[in-house]
Order: structure tokens, then sequence, then C-alpha cells
């Protein structure tokens, strides 16, 4: 055997084919390629869970237009028309542009509740009341459904990931994450709601209008933040959905299976009473069965002998042929 057909298992100093680091760094790369991606999945899905910029715009821009209107108009009327006619009109724009409206509807909702309390008791501060009231039952449903062991936020996001419900069952470690993001959006929200409450019954609407538009934006992109931090650092999620698919082609294999198994069954029973046919013909009497050495070869006998010098030679020994020559 030569030199290059014996298998090595170190190569050259400077060959990196005999090196093992190049393995070692190959896993790491994988690894890091594997835990962007996960990053990246993570990130695409409260993205998509939450709205964005734009959910968080349209969030932000009713309660701040009324807040802007009555502050110098003081004009109730007013002001909850202009934060309900922008936020019907984001709605339209949507659908125009033929994209999800979830965010866009929930905020028309909660305007025109906040409106229609509003009008109702003539009191401007309460337009933010049924905002308030939301919150503080949002922040009471994460942190009671953590403590239950069904968190919010795993409900919220499990269809976004593909997952369902299969983190409860199958996945741990992302049911852990999803308490921990529930925990932190809870006590946010409970947090939010301790320092409005207070002002909805000591200060004036524009002081509780411009600090309820003050924490629109820092709770919520710091409890995305946190979610984000806990669900990047959990095992990935279960596709449900992949695996529905793989079930269905599988079941659609073992069907293709059984189909042929059904087709090789038809055929053998075909085949097989044509060959007993066959087989009971050759077995009948006075049938022709054609065996080795039947038919003897020209010009020899049946035993196998020589053939006699007539036939061999053209000679004849009869007596008296020469004399007559």
């Amino acid at each position: 055997m030569t030199s290059l057909d014996k298998p090595t298992d170190h190569g050259s100093p400077g060959d990196d084919r005999g090196d093992p680091r190049p393995t070692t760094g190959s896993a790491d790369s994988a690894g890091a390629t594997g835990s962007a991606e996960a990053r990246a999945v993570t990130e695409a899905a409260l993205f998509e869970a939450f709205g964005g910029v734009r959910g968080m715009v349209e969030t932000v821009m009713p309660g701040l237009l009324f807040v802007a209107i009555y502050t110098v108009d003081k004009n109730l009327k007013v002001s909850a028309i202009a934060a309900l006619a922008v936020s019907v009109l984001l709605v339209v724009v949507r659908l125009v542009r033929r994209t999800t409206v979830k965010h866009a509807f929930s905020g028309v909702f909660g305007v025109a509740f906040g409106v229609v309390f509003a009008m109702m008791t003539g009191n401007a501060k309460d337009f933010y009341l049924p905002g308030m009231v939301y919150t503080l039952g949002l922040a009471v449903a994460y942190i009671v459904t953590a403590l239950a062991g069904v968190p919010l936020i795993g409900l919220i996001l499990g269809p976004v990931f593909k997952e369902n419900l299969s983190w409860r069952t199958r996945n741990p470690g992302r049911k852990r994450a999803y308490a921990k993001a529930s925990w932190a959006w809870g006590l946010i929200l409970l947090a939010k709601c301790a320092i409005l409450f207070p002002l909805y019954w000591w200060a004036d609407t524009t002081q509780l209008g411009w600090v309820l538009v003050a924490l629109k934006i820092p709770p919520f992109l710091l409890a995305v933040w946190l979610t984000w931090v806990f669900l990047v650092r959990a095992p990935a999620p279960i596709d449900v959905f992949a695996e529905m698919e793989a079930e269905e082609q599988a079941e659609k294999e073992r069907e293709r299976a059984r189909a042929g198994e059904r087709r090789g069954e038809r055929f053998g029973d075909v085949v097989e009473p044509q060959a007993d046919e066959a087989a009971a013909a050759l077995s009948r009497p006075g049938s022709e069965q054609p065996q080795d050495g039947a038919e003897a070869p020209h010009g020899a006998t049946a035993m196998g002998h020589a053939p006699t010098a007539d036939t061999a030679g053209n000679t004849d020994d009869r007596p008296g042929r020469h004399r007559r020559r």
C-alpha cells in the first residue's frame, strides 16, 4: 500500500484537512448560525404579534390627537370625534393596502369605548378609563395564567411560532420562558396602572392624557424586549404544522405501498391458476414430454452404435460384388 492509499488521521502541519480544530470551528459556526436564525425568527414573530412600528403608531395616534386637541380647545366632543375619526382612517388604510387589521380594529374599539364613556359622563378623563381598566385586567390575566401554568403570552405567541400549545407538554423549557415573559408583562402593566390610576383621581385631563401618551411606548418596548430575551434563550419551538404535513405525507406513502401490495396480490391471483393449469396439462397421460436424447442423431441407432460401413463409406461387403466387377 502506497502512502497515497494509507488513511491518515492527522494531516501535516499547516494542512487543514488533518487538523481537528476546523471541526470545532465548524461546529461553533453552525451554532452561531443557528443562534442567529433563532433570534431572527423570534424577532419576526414578535414583530408580527405586536404589530411592529406601525402598530405602535396606531396605538398612540388616537390618544395623542385627543389630548392635543383637548389641551388647546378644551372641547370634549371635538377631541373625541377626532380621535375616533383617525382610528377609522387607520383601519381604512390597512384595508386598502390589504394588510392585517387586527391592531387597527382593536384601536378603533378602544377609542370607541372611550368616546362613548366620556360622552355619557361628560368627563373628559373618562375617555381614558376603559383603556386603563383593560390594561389592569390584562396585567391580572398575565399573572394569573402564569400561576396556573398556562401563561397568556404562550397562548398568544404559540400560533405565531407554529407550535400552538405543544410547549405545554412537549417543550418544558419553552413553557418556562413563556411563564417568565407573562410575569414580565403582568408586572410592567401593573406598574403602569399604579401610575395612571392615581392620576385619574387627582390630576386633570391634560396631565393624565400626556402621561398616558408618554407611557404608551416605553413599557411596551420593555415587555417585548424581555419576551425576546426569554424566548431566544429557550429551546426552539416545535413546528406542529410541519409535523402534521410530514404525517400526511407518510400516510400517503403507506397508502401507496398498500395499493402496490393489493396490485401484486391481484397479479398473483391471475398468474398462479394459469401456472397450475399448465402443470396439470403436462402431467396428463399421453401428453408429449420431450426428454434428453429422445431423438437420435441422423445416422445413429437408438443404442448409440456406430453406423455400418454401408452408410458410413458407401461400401458393400456382400459376397460376389467384387467378382461381378
